[in-house]
This record gives C-alpha cells, sequence and structure tokens, in this order.
C-alpha cells in the first residue's frame, strides 16, 4: 500500500461536489461577509470528509463488480492496492473528523449541521448496501444528497433557504444523475452487461425522456425564480431573468454530451475537461455575483 492509494480511494476530485453547501450564502447575498464565508468553508471541509467515507465505504461493497469493470477495476481496493480492512478504518476516520470539524461551528449550528451530515451519511450507507439496486430510487437518494448539502450551508450560516433553491438543486442534481444512468445503459447495450444491478430497468427509450423531462423542468423552476416578486424584491433589481440564457445555454450542452458524445459518465470530469461548460458556468456565476452584489 502507497499513501497515494489511500488518497486515490477518498477521491478528493470529487469535492467539488460540495460546492452546493456554499449556495445558500451566494444566492443569499452573503459571500463576501467573512463569518458567513468562515462557517461555510467548515462546512464544506466537514462534507468533503463525510464523502470521502462514504467512498470507502462504496469501494468495499462494490469490489466484485468493480473487479470487472474496465474503469473501475483500477480503484485502489479492486485493484488490490488496499484491503478491505485498511478501507474500513479510512472511513471511520474520515467521518470521525468530519463531526470533529462541525464543532468549529457555533452550538445551535453544530448540532444541526452535525445531524444533516449524520443523515447523509447514513443515507449514503443505504444507498450503497441496498438503495442503489431499485431504478428511479437510486437516482433520487443522490439528488436529496445535494439538497441536504445545501441546507447544511444555510444551518451552518443562518441563511434562509428558500422553497426555489431546494427545487433548483434537486431537478438539477436529477438531471445529472439520469444523464450518468444513460452512460450506464450504453455501455449495457454495447457489452451485454449490466454495470449496476438496476441498469436492466433502464433503456435508452426512458432515460432519454427522463433528461428531457428534468431539464425542462429545472429551465422552468429557474425562470420562474427569476421572476417571482419576493426574489425581485430581495435583489431589488428585475434583471435576473437574463441570465437564464445561460442556464439554458448549459443544459443544452450537457444534453449535447449526453447524448451526441456519449459523455456524460462522470458529471465532475465533465466539468473538469469540458471548455464550454466551464465557461458557460463562469459566465452564470459573474452575471449572477454582478447583479446581486453590484446593481
Amino acid at each position: 500500500m502507497h499513501y497515494t492509494d489511500l488518497f486515490r480511494l477518498i477521491r478528493p476530485r470529487q469535492w467539488v461536489k460540495n460546492v452546493f453547501v456554499f449556495f445558500p450564502i451566494f444566492f443569499g447575498g452573503h459571500l463576501l461577509s467573512g463569518s458567513h464565508l468562515l462557517a461555510a468553508l467548515v462546512t464544506f471541509a466537514a462534507f468533503c470528509l463525510a464523502a470521502s467515507s462514504v467512498y470507502c465505504f462504496n469501494d468495499v461493497i462494490d469490489v466484485e463488480a468493480d473487479r470487472r469493470h474496465p474503469v473501475k477495476r483500477t480503484r485502489p481496493v479492486a485493484a488490490g492496492k488496499v484491503s478491505v480492512t485498511q478501507a474500513y478504518v479510512l472511513m471511520g476516520l474520515m467521518i470521525a473528523l468530519a463531526l470533529a470539524l462541525v464543532f468549529l461551528l457555533p452550538v445551535p449550528q453544530r448540532w444541526s449541521v452535525g445531524g444533516i451530515i449524520l443523515l447523509y451519511w447514513l443515507m449514503n450507507l443505504a444507498y450503497c448496501g441496498k438503495l442503489k439496486e431499485y431504478a428511479i430510487v437510486d437516482v433520487c437518494v443522490i439528488s436529496f444528497g445535494f439538497v441536504l448539502r445545501v441546507l447544511s450551508g444555510g444551518e451552518a450560516t443562518g441563511t434562509y433557504v428558500s422553497h426555489w433553491l431546494v427545487l433548483m438543486t434537486f431537478l438539477l442534481t436529477l438531471f445529472l444523475s439520469f444523464c450518468k444512468r444513460r452512460d450506464d445503459v450504453i455501455r449495457m447495450n454495447r457489452t451485454g452487461e449490466a454495470p449496476r444491478k438496476n441498469t436492466i430497468r433502464y433503456n435508452l427509450t426512458f432515460i432519454n425522456q427522463a433528461v428531457t423531462i428534468t431539464a425542462s423542468v429545472m429551465l422552468v423552476c429557474y425562470i420562474l425564480y427569476t421572476l417571482s416578486p419576493e426574489v425581485t424584491a430581495n435583489f431589488h433589481t428585475h434583471y435576473l431573468y437574463l441570465t437564464s440564457a445561460f442556464v439554458l445555454i448549459g443544459l443544452l450542452r450537457y444534453i449535447q454530451l449526453t447524448v451526441v458524445d456519449e459523455k456524460s459518465g462522470d458529471p465532475t470530469k465533465v466539468i473538469f475537461r469540458d471548455r464550454f461548460i466551464q465557461l458557460d458556468v463562469l459566465a452564470l456565476t459573474l452575471s449572477f455575483f454582478l447583479i446581486i452584489y453590484f446593481l
């Protein structure tokens, strides 16, 4: 065993998913507040460690399936570079450190944030152990995990989390999850072997419709959010609707990558590798930032 194998096991590249913790203070107009940002950073770090704990458990549970997978067979546990016992020890260490970090928050927040992280951890252990075997349930559990990230960010910073933010987070991550499942269906159709037990409960017709529905509802929800009276009153501007263009372009690009290029297997890799997506997300973030904080 080498330390780099342990580092690969906790998948630091996937920590980018935890930026959802910052959504409440960003959309709430508190991103430039030092106290809010510090609390969000602590929560972000705690969620990263909790997620890494789940990855350790997942690789132990899926070790045999991963060894038959053309890509996942190189994972440390599947490749035999990290033992099952070592993975379990690292799993326990990660969740212990995550909960310890929460105690850096003020007393009221530490218990609520700690409870959310513990719920996220237990839910994902159940997901790895059994829930991921059920089609539709699997993607809903993943999406709810991102909602918990947003809620934890709101609790840690004392920022109100609107129903709009919860809905858009759930819909966006549900869309991305269905796109990822499409990649599994493509692989199953090519090789004749299902990458996951529940892949046989999906097919291209269903996945394509699910992707279209979730993307459409997500876009409509975002437009309604930007036009809602409480949002325009809160930010003192009527220009938020202009950012809808970037959301539409981003969704279309991701659908193109999914359907045309068939490169939707890992949303994190797409974000890191696709320049178009990166520029669109940057443009959306900057335009929203300028409208909220300077107009």
